[in-house]
């Protein structure tokens, strides 16, 4: 009888262990474990991160932290930290947190357009991925690179096409900057090739004249016809005299990309670079922005025309009036001139 008291007890011990061991099971793996509204939340993770650091990036996502720390440990997490992109749905328990963070690293998409420097492109980058913009422009400028790619500090810009590309957040400076280039020559198919060798341009004067006109005007149905514009002065010898080369010259000689400049002044016309076109013959050595792809397409099939002037168009913001011939242009130039003094608009 006291032996059969005995079984029980350690039967009624058991059963209360049991049940504890299962109350620590459900409550640590399987109780639902996030804290935020929405449906997911993203979570970023960088390369050298402690698990102090992930947990306290986790922490206001959590209800419970110290059962995410029990189920962390158990499952070898602290040293086996994964860096990258994370995503973690609504209601996920701690398992599923943990292995979300582990092995599901998703790409972001990431955007990018009309820089006028690398410094620029690298600082707008840097505020969408893991490296800081000193590590991008490090790689961008890498002189191994430049002499493998046939680039250098004037055209290395024209390399970075305006896009949204796919990439995983950690991805490297040089992975990236490697990125780019496979797309810039993947863009540079044997179609358009052709129709740059039949301007008698390369790739890069394109690109550069390309900036050119997209700085000119953002009206991309336009952009053809001031790509013609171009082309005609090229043909006939003419200089370019293109007034966003001007305020580019006076930026980088002044190395101030800050200052903004709505007038073009007869002293600056005087600038002494070779990206001013009122004083150097064709395009400039790069392109002085970025240009997009409705730039570039714009001069690769510019409009074929007879204009070689234009100036904006005061009646219909944004357009630019066009002339065959220089009597013209200064028609269009006085109405241009006389809007811009009534509105005082000095610099």
């Amino acid at each position: 009888m006291y032996f059969k008291k005995i079984l029980v007890a350690i039967a009624l011990i058991g059963i209360v262990v049991m049940a504890g061991f299962a109350y620590y099971v459900y409550s640590n793996i399987f109780v639902p474990n996030t804290a935020f509204n929405n449906e997911e939340a993203h979570v970023y993770i960088g390369s050298n991160a402690t698990y102090d650091q992930v947990r306290k990036d986790l922490e206001p996502l959590l209800k419970d932290v110290e059962t995410f720390d029990n189920v962390a440990v158990r499952k070898g997490y602290p040293a086996n930290i994964k860096s990258g992109h994370f995503i973690i749905k609504k209601g996920s328990n701690n398992n599923e947190i943990i292995n979300s963070i582990r092995t599901g690293n998703i790409p972001i998409d990431i955007k990018f357009n009309n820089q006028e420097r690398l410094e620029n492109l690298a600082g707008h980058l840097s505020r969408q991925m893991e490296p800081d913009s000193i590590s991008f422009l490090t790689a961008m400028r890498d002189a191994n690179f430049y002499k493998n790619a046939g680039f250098n500090d004037d055209t290395a810009l024209g390399m970075y096409l305006p896009n949204t590309y796919e990439v995983y957040w950690n991805t490297t400076a040089e992975a990236f900057r490697d990125k780019m280039l496979k797309a810039y020559n993947a863009f540079w198919n044997s179609t358009r090739k052709a129709k740059a060798a039949s301007l008698n341009m390369t790739e890069m004067e394109v690109l550069s004249l390309a900036a050119i006109v997209q700085k000119e005007t953002a009206k991309e149905d336009e952009r053809p016809r001031v790509a013609g514009v171009y082309l005609n002065r090229i043909k006939s010898g003419m200089l370019l005299q293109a007034d966003p080369t001007v305020i580019f010259a006076k930026k980088k000689g002044e190395n101030n990309f800050d200052q903004i400049i709505k007038r073009v002044l007869y002293k600056d016309l005087e600038i002494d670079s070779p990206f001013n076109t009122y004083k150097y013959a064709g395009v400039p050595p790069g392109p002085i922005a970025m240009p997009d792809v409705s730039s570039i397409d714009a001069v690769l099939n510019a409009e074929k025309h007879d204009y070689y002037y234009f100036v904006a168009d005061v009646t219909n913001f944004g357009y630019h009036k066009f002339a065959k011939n220089l009597a013209g242009h200064n028609r269009n130039k006085t109405a241009y001139v006389n809007w811009v003094n009534q509105n005082g608009i000095n610099r």
